[in-house]
């Protein structure tokens, strides 16, 4: 109640102290207490202190309202005795008078006594109660003393021994009868007043008897409940008792132990009043605690250390060791004792008091308080194992319950665990290896709970299931792995809680594992010996491994890893790193783990992946450093070998993707490649590649270094984990997605080699994956997972090419399941029916993609190639298009060969010859029914491109944009992607060609492939390059083929749309052949390309730069068996690769070895090399004398003269061609004439003027004189001066290449022309000897045809040639347009760039 009512008006005063009156005397006040009416009170009287109320008045309304209630004199004191307080503080002195005038006036209703209780003794002496104050407290205090502290006076000798004896007899008779403790406690009381015994000393008696007696405890308590009326008595009575067992070399009996805690239990003493009686303090046991944690650091130090003391020391340790363990004695413990008599009789509430009081698991490190407290949970947990945790077939032992009403609750569910169960075992920790059997208990509820958790999906119990849960997850935590820790080497109990274990998510379980071995060890003295030990023991094991010994030592790993797996893989693991000749042993030995213990391994592997410590790039940042590649051979080895789950694994590898970081694909790459038996390697065989091309079981016998068995199980498994957990085509996208990211985004600042070799690594690894999906999927969980070709590239932005790798093997799965229906719903037997009916299928199928495909690129590209085509290549692959009957022929004859030897050797068992010969004859009848197969599938996929070839290319422009789109959209992509897919783009080209594809000019294709190969060397990676150097060889031996017979060429090629040199506006008319390409014409066509590769080669070996050398070196070793074949180039390739070996020895080893490699095969090639004039004829036709503007210089689209007598109007005839050809119309070409202008000679152009080539090679010498002169003047070059030099050297190098051009041009230039140049033929002699170096030569006479070309280029943009344009010279005059072009080529998406052959609308 608010009492400030209260106003000044003293009329208003009365009438409120009435209210308050009637306010007490109603019944409600009388509910709610004293509270308020000592608030009201306290206002009240506050207001006559602060002056605001007369005294008088109010002391009449207090006095009436004493005789509302009988407390209320006490109420009031009580308020006085605050207000005395409060004014006693102030410094008003008015206010301290006005409170004395109000107690004044109040003494008449107010009793003396309960004021002198209350108040002070000042304000007492200034009312006038007391006399001194002084005298009053001293006073006090004398009586405080009398009645505390002095003691009474007991005089002994009136007690009688007699009475004692009386009191023995009484308490250790029979109690099996009718006696009770109400009985005995009369006899007692007669005995003390008979025989004027001492009470306490009676107390003491009747303890002493229960001691000896402790199995009557229900006599004896009741007794002591009826006999002692104060427990604080008592309390000090068996303190007593137990001091007097504190002296040295006593031992307190587990009796008194036993009645302490029964007295406990029962409530008739409290626990804090015996535990100071107690001993030790708990000081004492904190600091022997720390003195343990110590002790146990310094010896795992020790053991850690490498110490060399002599055997002598070694031996004296130990003996004083010995002698020091014999006298040491552990103390008494007392609390500890009092502890496990608590547990024993199943008192948990004071137990877990105890021990709260003590470090964590100090009490339960006592064997005994252990084994006491799971005695207890064994009998909490009873019941409830009885019903969900006793296994099929499993009796058990039964246990009885304590008779202890008071003893926690038998757990009937669950949910009754938490009540006690959890708390104990938590207070257990890793001393529950004390007993395995509660172990097994423990490990065996919780696999009944996650039964029951997994099954009820009821939404009202998952609060309390995922409460439990989280219970059982802490409980392995803190108890379950620890005491596993503790156990010597129980296989059974590792094996017993993986049965638990797997059925938690590996993220849960992974958490667990990282407690386990990163914190557990440290938290207890005991675990922080084990892991020293652990660690000790296993340095000894991995320092026995070997090949020889993996048995025992993989026995013995085995012990070590049931009861510490942690530390012993952590151990294995760091030595795997930098030993990894380990590798094969340790996988070996692993045969003895557990189950659980393979899934810890897998953990700590991950653990050692993300090592953030460790860096994973060598030193020189160019490569990947060998811990990580020695982990991921690891993997591989040890996850196909043994049932472990990859599920982590896969996440980690899939989390890093997501990160940005591509380091780890190489886990992923190992993985599959062990597991799955799918190898990626640039280094194939032409024998494997071929293989590689037909069905999966050519594939597993031929295709792979390695021979690939028994993957069937561990490849199931790998698939299970990517689908279980959705990782399949995640891991695609990312590993797509982060190619690019590789080079933009993760690469930085890191060296160029090592962004390309994990550039490399990621698409390998793309590639590989992809594969193992597309031969391990089914057809639904194939298609259900990949979505559309149009949803890869625009909604997760998947490059195309890596887009149409992942939908192939849908499109194939949807266009034999298609085939497979149409073959069901009309049965027909004939081949033609079957072609048919897959051409319908293919359309349905393909149809969708074709839409879909138009979206990937702007629409004018559908000008030159339809969808259909577009989709037609990316959608197929070398399976398709050709059967590879030698591979299969040269598997099905090992497999003879194999069997042969099988029936001849002696020494195989008969029916292991049995087995293996039907092994064989099987695999063979497999491949002979593959190849089968596959035939016809090649003929219905042919007969279906026939159909479609019509409608694959239009003619909206010219053929060279048609050529371009089909290089820089399928080819240029298609080409570096796979080695397999660098062989199918050449034979897709061919194929083209060999269908009379319309608007598909062959020739043109193959110039712009041989043409313009530095820019696309300079841009691939090492792989990249293996593959485009394949991609070269493939397409070579074609042209090789045409070009070496005549035969040969006539049937491929001639009549072929391909070969035509003029296409009309009309089309193909069926064979005119002035507009066909001879074969005479064809081999200059061939060496013209091969120079231009020469050329590139040179070029690319000359810059100097790593990546430019390395690149060609590869390519130019994979293009090896057709390229050189003309003498003069491959002396011109031997010399730059001869100075490539000398200035890379000591710089760049792995060039060294790359150009060494080379020019040995190189050398050994030259018996089949031929001079130039064996591989195409060099004499032309006569012809008269032709104005320079009509050669084919650089960059030159002049018409060819088409007769002599046209040569002087080559102006004006241009222009009317171009006329003509706006027209549409065609106009007729000379054949000879056509083909000699159209068809270049080696070299290409005319010679170069003489004057000038003498002035270069003048001053190429003078140049070279200053160079001499320089060097002889500066010994001690700076690196500036070696970069000057270095560049001088270079342009030498080019003048030099410009003068044996020259030479060479005069030697390819025809009779005509040799007439027309013989006044320089004394500097063309000069240039011969300069030519010995080994250089290509170029054309001798492009620079006269340079001024005027380009004149007539200006005069008519739009008239295009019909012929091949000749190798570019390296002119001063072309650097301007190389630079132009290398500058155009950071924005060109295509590697290809100026056309090299031209094609005219007649």
């Amino acid at each position: 109640m608010n009492a400030n009512y209260l106003i000044k008006d003293a009329a208003r005063i009365i009438l409120q102290c009435q209210k308050i009156c009637y306010w007490i005397s109603n019944a409600e006040w009388t509910k709610t207490g004293t509270s308020n009416i000592q608030a009201a009170l306290y206002e009240l009287c506050w207001q006559v202190v602060q002056g605001n109320l007369k005294l008088d008045l109010v002391a009449s309304v207090l006095g009436d309202m004493m005789e509302l209630r009988d407390d209320m004199p006490s109420i009031l004191a009580d308020v006085f005795s605050i207000l005395d307080l409060e004014t006693g503080a102030l410094e008003e002195k008015n206010k301290r008078d006005h409170y004395t005038q109000l107690v004044g006036a109040c003494l008449f209703f107010v009793p003396e006594a309960i004021l002198k209780e209350r108040l002070d003794p000042e304000t007492l002496e200034s009312l006038g109660l007391i006399k001194q104050a002084h005298q009053f407290n001293q006073k006090i205090v004398k009586i405080k003393t009398k009645l505390f502290y002095k003691q009474q006076k007991f005089n002994l000798l009136r007690e009688e021994n007699e009475g004692y004896a009386k009191l023995i007899t009484e308490l250790g008779q029979d109690l099996s009868g009718n006696i009770t403790s109400h009985v005995v406690l009369e006899s007692i009381k007669s005995l003390i007043g008979c025989f004027n015994l001492d009470p306490n000393r009676v107390l003491d008696i009747i303890l002493e008897v229960y001691e000896s007696r402790s199995d009557q405890d229900e006599f004896f308590l009741s007794l002591i409940k009826s006999y002692m009326c104060e427990p604080l008595t008592l309390c000090h009575i068996l303190g007593f008792k137990f001091k007097f067992y504190q002296e040295p070399n006593e031992e307190t009996p587990k009796s008194l132990y036993h009645i302490a805690a029964a007295l406990l239990h029962h409530n008739l003493i409290e626990l804090e009043d015996l535990y100071v009686h107690l001993m030790p303090l708990d000081a004492t046991i904190i600091e022997e605690h720390k003195r343990d944690i110590s002790e146990a650091k310094q010896i795992a130090r020790k053991l850690v250390m490498v110490v060399l003391p002599s055997e002598k020391n070694e031996d004296k340790e130990k003996e004083k060791e010995k002698e020091e363990e014999k006298n040491e004695r552990p103390p008494d413990n007392q609390k500890l004792g009092l502890l496990e008599a608590l547990l024993r009789i199943g008192d948990w509430h004071h137990a877990q008091s105890i021990m709260d009081q003590m470090p964590s698991f100090y009490a339960t490190s006592h064997k005994a308080i252990a084994l006491a407290l799971c005695q207890l949970v064994h009998l909490t947990v009873e019941p409830l194992y009885r019903r969900a945790g006793v296994p099929k077939g499993a009796r058990g032992c039964v246990m009885h319950p304590l008779r202890n009403k008071r003893a926690p609750r038998p757990a009937e569910n669950f949910e009754d665990l938490r009540r006690d169960t959890f708390s104990m075992l938590c207070y257990l920790g890793p001393h529950l290896s004390h007993d395995p059997i509660l172990f097994a208990k423990i490990v065996r509820l919780g696999k009944g709970f996650m039964k029951e958790y997994q099954s009820d999906g009821r939404p009202d119990i998952k609060d309390k299931m995922d409460t439990l849960l989280s219970c059982f997850l802490s409980i392995a935590d803190q108890v379950l792995l620890p005491s596993l820790s503790l156990m010597e080497c129980n296989a059974c109990m590792s094996e017993e809680l993986w049965g638990l274990f797997k059925l938690f998510p590996y993220q849960h379980r992974y958490r667990l594992y990282g407690q386990w071995k990163n914190e557990t060890y440290s938290s207890h003295p005991l675990l922080v010996k084990v892991k020293a030990q652990t660690v000790e023991r296993a340095k000894y094991i991995m320092k026995r491994l070997t090949k020889e010994n993996v048995k025992q030592s993989g026995r013995q790993i085995g012990k070590l890893s049931h009861s510490n797996p942690t530390i012993l893989f952590d151990y294995m693991l760091s030595q795997i790193q930098w030993y990894d000749n380990l590798i094969v042993p340790v996988v070996d030995s692993l045969k003895y783990l557990t189950s659980l213990n393979y899934d810890v391994l897998a953990y700590c592997i991950i653990e050692a992946l993300a090592n953030p410590e460790k860096e994973k790039m060598k030193h020189d940042d160019t490569t990947i450093s060998s811990w990580l590649q020695s982990l991921a051979s690891l993997c591989g080895a040890v996850f196909r070998k043994y049932p472990i789950e990859l599920a982590g694994l896969l996440q980690y590898v899939t989390n890093q993707l997501k990160a940005g970081k591509s380091f780890d694909l190489l886990i992923l790459k190992e993985v599959v490649q062990k597991m799955a038996g799918i190898e990626i390697t640039d280094e194939m065989t032409s024998e494997q590649l071929e293989a590689m091309t037909g069905g999966e079981q050519l594939k597993a016998e031929g295709g792979y270094f390695g021979q690939i068995r028994n993957t069937k199980k561990s490849s199931q498994r790998l698939k299970d984990a990517l689908l279980d957990h959705e990782l399949a085509l995640p891991l695609c996208l990312l590993m797509a997605q982060q190619r690019n990211g590789v080079v933009f985004l993760e690469g930085g600042e890191k060296h160029l080699k090592l962004v390309g070799h994990l550039y490399d690594q990621c698409h390998d690894t793309l590639v590989q994956f992809g594969g193992f999906l597309a031969s391990n999927l089914s057809t639904e969980d194939y298609i259900k997972r990949v979505p559309s070709i149009d949803i890869l590239c625009n909604q997760f932005h998947t490059p195309h090419d890596a887009a149409f790798f992942l939908s192939r093997p849908m499109y194939a799965h949807q266009i034999l399941s298609k085939y497979d229906e149409l073959k069901k719903a009309e049965k027909g037997n004939r081949q033609q029916q079957k072609v048919h009916k897959y051409v319908a299928a293919c359309e349905q199928v393909m149809t969708p993609v074709h839409e879909a495909v138009v979206s990937l690129h702007p629409a004018r590209v559908w000008d030159d190639l339809r969808p259909q085509f577009y989709a037609t290549f990316w959608s197929l692959t070398m399976y398709d298009l050709a059967v590879p009957h030698s591979a299969y022929e040269r598997e099905v004859n090992k497999l003879k060969v194999q069997i042969k030897a099988i029936e001849e050797n002696p020494e195989i068992p008969l029916n292991k010859k049995k087995k293996e010969k039907e092994r064989c004859t099987a695999l063979q009848e497999k491949l002979q029914e593959e190849e089968k197969k596959q035939l016809e599938h090649v003929q219905r996929v042919l007969h279906r491109l026939k159909l479609e070839k019509d409608n694959w290319l239009l003619a909206k422009s010219t053929k060279n944009e048609t050529i371009t789109k089909f290089l820089q959209l399928c080819l240029f992509p298609r080409c570096i992607f796979s080695s397999i897919d660098a062989v199918y783009c050449a034979r897709f080209v061919e194929l083209v060609h060999q269908q009379k594809t319309p608007n598909f000019c062959t020739l043109l294709c193959y110039d712009r492939v041989f043409s313009a190969i530095i820019y696309t060397v300079a841009s691939c990676t090492e792989n990249e390059s293996h593959r485009y150097g394949r991609f070269l060889c493939c397409m070579l031996e074609t042209v090789t083929r045409w070009h070496s017979d005549r035969a040969t060429y006539e049937k491929e090629c001639v009549n072929y749309p391909g070969f035509l040199t003029i296409f009309r506006a009309t089309g193909f008319d069926g064979g005119n052949k002035a507009d066909q390409l001879d074969y005479e014409n064809f081999r200059h066509v061939v060496h013209k390309w091969h120079y231009m590769l020469t050329k590139a080669s040179v070029h690319c070996l000359e810059t100097g730069d790593y990546t430019h050398i390395r690149n060609i070196l590869i390519v130019l070793t994979k293009i090896l068996p057709c390229y050189p074949k003309v003498l003069n180039l491959g002396q011109a390739l031997e010399c730059r690769v001869h100075k490539i070996c000398l200035e890379e020895k000591d710089k760049r080893p792995d060039l060294y070895a790359l150009a060494m490699g080379y020019s040995g095969r190189l050398k050994s090639q030259k018996v089949h090399m031929v001079p130039e004039n064996e591989f195409h004829h060099k004499e032309q036709p006569a012809r008269s004398a032709t104005p320079a503007s009509q050669q084919n210089g650089p960059g030159s689209t002049g018409k060819p003269a088409t007769s002599t007598s046209k040569t002087e109007e080559g102006t004006s005839e241009d222009g009317d061609r171009g006329k003509d050809k706006s027209q549409g119309t065609a106009k007729p070409v000379n054949k000879a004439n056509s083909a000699a202008a159209k068809v270049t000679t080696s070299n290409g152009n005319g010679a170069l003027n003489s004057t000038k080539a003498v002035k270069e090679r003048d001053d190429k010498e003078k140049s070279g004189k200053e160079k001499k002169e320089k060097k002889e003047k500066t010994p001690g070059s700076t690196p500036e001066t070696k970069a000057e030099n270095r560049r001088e050297k270079q342009r030498d190098e080019r003048a030099g290449k410009e003068e044996r051009v020259a030479r060479e041009g005069k030697e390819k230039t025809p009779k005509a022309d040799r007439e027309k140049v013989k006044p320089d033929e004394k500097s063309n002699k000069d240039d011969k000897a300069k030519a010995g170096n080994g250089e290509p030569v170029e054309p001798s006479r492009e620079r006269d045809a340079i001024k005027e070309s380009k004149s007539k280029e200006k005069g008519d943009r739009s008239a295009v040639a019909g012929s091949l344009k000749s190798p570019v010279p390296r002119s001063e005059s072309a650097e301007s347009e190389r630079d132009h072009k290398r500058r155009k080529l950071d924005s060109h998406s295509s590697p290809s760039h100026s056309s090299s052959v031209k094609v005219s609308m007649a």
